[in-house]
């Protein structure tokens, strides 16, 4: 494989447009016959959970301005009323809105269809009626119509469910009486590994196009993404994200790594252009995340964005933003469509956002990056039985919007003392910026973070501008990889399936990543069995161990026992290496140890690759009050953009506001306090001549606050 040369030094080399695009001809031969272009059409309506099948969400809607967004108030306020195991909460779905119904669904995992004007309760539909409920976070559901039917589709544990419309009634003809199992049609027996499905699928014609959330360790489900009839739930055709014998990418594994390697998954969602029948499918990293010495070579399609024929499901091009990831990498957040002005012409693009801190655009026809994309040399991993990937590609345009490198004049200065402890604990560490291999045992600095850069909230784009906005996160994190004991004990096992995440020592890394320190004061033992067994919000649940070995769990989490396990069947299998697990890079009173801002709002105008503002995003209330402010958050969930001159935007994790931006400058023209942090991506519609703003506010990320469940509606207040 040949590469030109970059005159930017000997550790650069550019990616040739051949390199990304596969079976070019292919893909030019399909889009000869199908009309060209994407524009947001003039809705009323908020019908998909990106706003339009491109992701753009962008409303033509502007009766809520910048002259008047100041009279916002409070509408109506829908409460779920529910809870899942446990008495945490999180809300991250993004409602839809179709002909004055609004769709969404509660942290329980029901589904509710609401008056869009009011607030009030239509139907409700709990698919845990009578059975053991699971928990998982949910970012949405799914509608489709044609002219005699209209079906509301969802996902909650394993299965997919199809409800009509207008009554929240099961399709009984779809699947089996309504649903499906998620499962089925693998090619693998995965009914000990985890899956269940996070982010709602796409609509394509009569195809529900989606895909899945899978575990994160060995013995993971793959990371198949499927298309479904709406109508009988069939099966019409798979995408193997793990290449098997003959296809495309099964070279860059080793010999019938699709048998046993897993993930690889869209957990994320898609964005469709209808008109050309493309569906743009990113991906997450293989299984396991953090020592690939099973599955050595680059691992396409991991780490993916995939243009595929929406039809069919053949692959027309793809762009490996990670090779062989062994840092968690995942493309986080659907990709957007948009159309911007490049060498003089329209060009209708996609946009993929990462974790990274960079934004990949191409042509979305044949895969050409606009911006110049260039290998960059990394260093070799010192793990044995680990060969990291030689060289990764990053865009030379537009600059990252997070933060790639940290040193010590970026430690936290809130005090003089806080910056010696943070000082003190940095030289423990390596940090060499962007795809340093992890070492045994020293920590290495991960920066931005495991969450990104961006996350799943996805971003916003405003075509009659040309800009893309994005929130970020700009805090550090930390890991490392340590040798597995091989033994067959409680600690053992909690270490290999739970370490990950809780940390070596229980404490986590709040807010995302709660301490199990004393849980078994917090919480009954039926309930962390129950957690362990099913999962709950953001961790999996854990099918693959035996009721011995959860017990042993439990015993060990709540006494710290750890007798030698004899329960039924082995114990799960564990890498030759575990991670130590995810760890924020916190002072001692749990601010980040790095300088401000500690997230962002950024716009950024793909036309010229350049910034047309930042502003940081999000404030500690106490800290606030203590005249630190502007310093930026960790925030989740993303923007909308409208006609109106607004940007709308929750996010924040623990100043519980939503606000609207001046979009052309970024200056803050309104917010309101919700009731709890509003982590989830908002919408707006019209009903009767009256435009809304919503958005769902479920909290759960700040150890300080409480969580719930609420969805708040806003519109200019009525005159008389």
């Amino acid at each position: 494989m040949k590469f030109a040369h970059s005159p930017l030094g000997c550790t650069r080399t550019l990616i040739r447009t051949a390199d990304i695009v596969a079976q070019a001809a292919a893909a030019g031969a399909l889009l000869g016959a199908i009309a060209c272009g994407h524009r947001v059409e003039q809705s009323h309506d908020w019908r998909i959970t990106g706003g339009e099948p491109g992701n753009s969400r962008y409303s033509s809607l502007d009766q809520i301005n910048r002259g008047n967004v100041a009279n916002l108030r409070v509408a109506w306020t829908y409460h779920t009323g529910d809870m899942p195991a446990g008495g945490h909460s999180e809300i991250q779905a993004t409602p839809i809105v179709v002909d004055s119904t609004l769709y969404t669904t509660t942290p329980a995992l029901a589904v509710v269809a609401l008056r869009a004007d009011n607030g009030a309760l239509l139907w409700r539909f709990d698919p845990f009626e009578g059975r053991t409920r699971e928990s998982h976070v949910n970012r949405g559901v799914v509608y489709w119509a044609d002219d005699h039917d209209a079906r509301v589709f969802f996902t909650a544990g394993r299965r997919l469910y199809s409800l009509d419309a207008r009554t929240g009634k099961p399709d009984r003809v779809f699947g089996n009486l309504g649903s499906l199992d998620l499962a089925a049609g693998l090619g693998r027996d995965v009914a000990d590994a985890y899956l269940v499905a996070t982010s709602p699928g796409v609509i394509y014609k009569d195809l529900l196009i989606q895909g899945t959330r899978v575990g994160e360790g060995e013995g993971s489900a793959p990371g198949d993404v499927r298309a479904y009839d709406v109508h009988t739930g069939r099966i019409r055709w798979t995408f193997h994200t793990i290449p098997r014998p003959g296809e495309f990418g099964y070279d860059t594994w080793p010999k019938d790594a699709w048998k046993t390697i897993g993930a690889a998954n869209n957990w994320t969602g898609m964005a469709v252009d209808q008109k050309r029948g493309i569906v743009y499918v990113p991906t997450g990293s293989a299984a396991f995340d953090f020592y690939g010495g099973d599955r050595l070579g680059d691992d396409l399609f991991a780490n993916c964005l995939l243009a595929l024929n929406a039809e069919t499901g053949e692959r027309l091009w793809h762009f490996q933003g990670v090779r062989h990831d062994i840092w968690d990498r995942d493309f986080p957040s659907p990709p957007t469509l948009v159309t911007v002005s490049h060498d003089g012409k329209k060009v209708e693009a996609v946009a993929q956002t990462s974790k990274q801190g960079y934004v990949f655009l191409f042509d979305r026809a044949n895969g050409r990056p606009l911006f110049p994309i260039e290998l960059h040399d990394y260093p070799a991993s010192t793990v044995p039985g680990e060969e990291a990937a030689r060289q990764q590609p990053l865009p030379t345009k537009p600059a990252p919007f997070s933060r790639q490198l940290l040193t010590a004049d970026g430690l936290t200065n809130r005090t003089p003392e806080v910056h010696q402890w943070a000082l003190d604990q940095f030289r423990k560490f390596r940090s060499e910026g962007q795809f340093v291999p992890f070492s045994l045992e020293k920590e290495t600095i991960v920066f931005p973070g495991f969450d990104g850069g961006a996350e799943w909230g996805g971003s916003a784009f405003d075509e009659h501008t040309g800009i893309l906005y994005v929130n970020a996160n700009d805090i550090a994190w930390t890991g490392a990889l340590i040798e597995s004991t091989g033994e067959n004990n409680p600690k053992t096992l909690y270490l290999n399936q739970c370490g990950v995440c809780h940390g070596e020592n229980l404490q986590g890394s709040p807010p995302e990543l709660p301490s199990l320190v004393g849980v078994g004061d917090r919480m009954s033992g039926t309930d962390i069995f129950m957690t362990i067994r099913n999962g709950k919000g953001r961790m999996p649940g854990f099918p693959n161990l035996s009721e011995g070995q959860v017990f042993g769990l439990l015993t060990f989490l709540t006494t710290g026992e750890s007798k030698e396990l004899t329960s039924n069947g082995p114990p799960p299998p564990s890498s030759k290496y575990r991670f130590t697990g995810y760890r924020r890079f916190l002072d001692p009173e749990g601010y980040p140890a790095v300088v401000p801002p500690w997230g962002t709002l950024n716009a950024i105008n793909l036309n010229t690759g350049e910034y047309a503002w930042k502003i940081p995003l999000g404030e500690y209330p106490e800290l606030a009050a203590n005249g630190l402010k502007n310093i930026g958050t960790e925030n989740y969930g993303g923007p909308i953009v409208t006609a109106g001159g607004l940007l709308f935007i929750g996010a924040t994790n623990f100043d519980k506001k939503f606000r609207a931006f001046d979009k052309a400058t970024g200056e803050l023209l309104w917010e309101a306090t919700l009731p709890f942090s509003g982590n989830a991506t908002p919408a707006t519609y019209e009903v009767d001549g009256r435009q809304f703003v919503v958005i769902g506010a479920g909290g759960g990320k700040d150890p300080k606050s409480g969580s719930g469940g609420v969805y708040v509606a806003f519109a200019l207040a009525r005159t008389n």
